[in-house]
């Protein structure tokens, strides 16, 4: 009886010894997970866009606000100053204080509730970080433990680095170099000794001593860390005293604020595929805008955007017509501004990126332009007499009888001119001429999606964004060669290191310079003398096309000047009609013409004139000409000497 009483026993032992065993390893295991979190540290950190000369434009972050500070961010004040109010022997002890948690303990005794705290700034950041507020036996021991593995695996440096970048310091900033750009907008290093201590402060309570809120309470309590370090022997008289007198200046605005958010939406909208962290990661990206210029963009909607309202009779803060533009630049296809929208705060749905509108008139210059490079010149006369057209829709005879915007046909017209006007009818007969299987497989050149197979191309009846339209308009613009407008020029992760470079992708040589030079001199005259007269620019050669759609739903205007490009769009997000004046002279030529003066007076040096390349002539035998090039020479006899009939139908 008595064996089998110790076999039990034994047994309950071992049974015991092993639980401890596994409750012990269960123990470590889930200590040492945790412990890895802040070894190896890596808390969401907020990222930055900028523009092209390195100014912000916007934070983005999810949850947290935090810009990340290495230790040799931070100043060495600011270190003494917390070390000095929250944990004086910190270089000292391992992570735990026993004379700290006695002297607390005592004085909780005396006082008969908690007034003082023992824990170290280890333990604290421990609690902050990886444990909970809950008051129990069992969780002061995990962090003690906590806090001795994470001083046998860090150095004093790397924990008050994780410290500073861990707190929050109130007004939604997380880290001290997010709260040092927030209350002084300044870098860590640049903070003086003042500032230095009021930041200390925070922490132990941001709320109650949150600056732009409590400025007296916040100086008091930076005043007692200055006597603090005064007493430690840390600071000497002078600095104590000339620090006690400052006053520093706290800002009240939030590093949040989003100066282009429809730009801001963009990026994102672009880099969150490939940086699923795009706004944890603690990115910087430089994107191609310059902000100057998207001032200018952005009075430039406006202008034209109450323009056109008070000629309809409506509010501006209330009508449903909107707009975008879109301003890139020629030789690098870099995208200098972006406005999305009239209002972003009553729709953040961007225009320039990501609607789809019929270009309309916008679009016939790419027909005139596979006319010149098949031969035609300026000067060949077109067929401008009315065509009726037979065609099935779900199985019912269809009739087609497209007419000219001013509901009239002269018979025949030169092919500037008919572009010039924008004659509906001789677009649509060259068209015809052409062969409409002829000119899609030249436009698939461009990349346009879903392009019509039938005559309804010579119209423009397509969906393009103005994105679009600036990449395939980049053809005219940059001698025939079809770049890729872009946003973002390159993205470096949070050490620094580029991880993202764009390059100028050129797509297609749609065209030569030659024969995209005809196009531009063609171009500029609707803006001289043609429905473009309103995006004309005093001392700057513009070259552009205007577009207008059926019953004036869109309005467009696409142009250039030497140097940049810019798409302009109006209409009503809900297609309704834009009504009178609707029309891409009238709507969005002004707001193309807005930006382009602005442009040149900012950036006097600016090129104002084309450059014909050679190849291109303008004179025969002595004679002043049409242009030409050795691919579209002067026409020989004209199409006037014969006679066609001037009303057909075709099958």
């Amino acid at each position: 009886m008595v064996n089998q009483l110790i076999k039990g026993s034994i047994l309950l032992l071992v049974i015991f010894g092993v639980a401890l065993f596994v409750a012990f390893i269960y123990a470590y295991n889930e200590i040492k997970l945790d412990a890895d979190k802040l070894i190896n540290y890596n808390p969401p950190t907020s990222s930055v866009i900028l523009d092209a000369k390195g100014e912000k434009i916007a934070y983005i972050f999810k949850g947290q606000h935090r810009l990340y500070a290495k230790y040799n961010e931070i100043p060495g004040s600011l270190v003494e100053a917390l070390v000095a109010i929250e944990d004086t022997r910190f270089f000292e002890h391992n992570g735990v204080n026993p004379d700290a948690i006695i002297r607390a303990a005592i004085k909780n005794a005396q006082a008969g509730g908690k007034i003082e705290g023992g824990s170290t700034l280890t333990q604290q950041l421990v609690k902050n970080t990886i444990l909970t507020n809950q008051r129990s036996y069992s969780r002061k021991i995990k962090e003690a433990i906590l806090s001795m593995k994470i001083e046998n695996a860090l150095t004093k440096e790397e924990i008050l680095e994780r410290y500073l970048n861990e707190m929050f310091f109130g007004h939604g900033y997380y880290g001290v170099k997010t709260a040092s750009k927030g209350y002084f907008h300044k870098e860590p290093m640049e903070l003086s000794l003042k500032e230095a201590t009021i930041l200390a402060g925070l922490m132990k309570a941001p709320s109650s001593y949150d600056p732009t809120r409590h400025y007296e309470k916040s100086l008091g309590r930076a005043n007692t860390i200055l006597a603090r370090m005064k007493s430690l022997g840390w600071i000497n008289d002078n600095e104590y005293l000339e620090a006690i007198k400052e006053i520093p200046i706290v800002y009240q605005d939030t590093l949040t604020q989003n100066i282009a958010p429809y730009i801001t939406d963009e990026v994102v909208r672009r880099l969150s595929k490939e940086f699923k962290d795009i706004r944890t990661g603690g990115y910087t990206i430089y994107t191609t805008i310059d902000m100057e210029e998207q001032k200018i963009a952005r009075e430039a909607v406006d202008y034209a955007h109450k323009k056109i309202s008070k000629q309809r009779g409506e509010n501006p803060d209330t009508t449903t017509l909107n707009g975008a533009l879109l301003a890139v630049e020629n030789k690098t296809g870099e995208i200098k501004a972006m406005v999305g929208g009239v209002n972003y705060e009553k729709s953040a749905y961007n225009r320039a990126t990501m609607m789809t509108r019929q270009p309309g008139s916008a679009f016939k210059p790419f027909i005139y332009q596979i006319a010149l490079d098949l031969g035609y010149n300026p000067a060949t006369e077109l067929t401008d007499v009315a065509r009726t057209f037979q065609y099935y829709s779900e199985g019912k005879r269809k009739i087609w009888r497209p007419k000219n915007y001013e509901s009239n046909f002269v018979g025949f017209i030169k092919l500037r001119e008919a572009l010039v006007h924008s004659r509906n009818l001789a677009t649509i007969n060259l068209v015809t001429e052409i062969g409409v299987q002829r000119i899609f497989e030249k436009l698939q050149q461009l990349n346009i999606p879903h392009i019509p197979q039938d005559m309804s191309i010579a119209l423009g009846n397509l969906g393009l964004s103005p994105v679009k339209m600036a990449q395939i308009y980049s053809t005219f613009a940059n001698g025939g060669h079809m770049i890729e407008p872009k946003l973002i020029s390159k993205v470096l992760s949070r050490n620094g290191s580029i991880i993202y470079e764009s390059k100028t992708q050129e797509i297609t040589n749609f065209t030569t310079p030659e024969q995209a030079y005809l196009m531009t001199d063609i171009l500029k005259d609707i803006v001289i003398r043609g429905t473009g007269r309103n995006a004309r620019v005093p001392g700057v050669e513009v070259a552009g096309k205007t577009g207008t759609t059926n019953k004036n739903i869109d309005a467009w205007f696409c142009g250039y000047s030497p140097t940049t490009e810019v798409i302009v769009w109006f209409g009503r997000d809900n297609n309704e009609p834009i009504g009178r004046g609707g029309t891409g002279g009238g709507t969005a030529a002004p707001a193309f013409a807005y930006f382009l003066k602005k442009l040149h007076n900012l950036h006097p040096e600016m090129a104002r004139t084309f450059t014909r390349p050679e190849g291109v002539y303008s004179s025969k035998d002595g004679m002043m000409t049409e242009l030409y090039t050795d691919i579209s020479p002067l026409p020989t006899r004209t199409q006037s000497e014969t006679n066609p009939d001037t009303d057909f139908d075709l099958f």
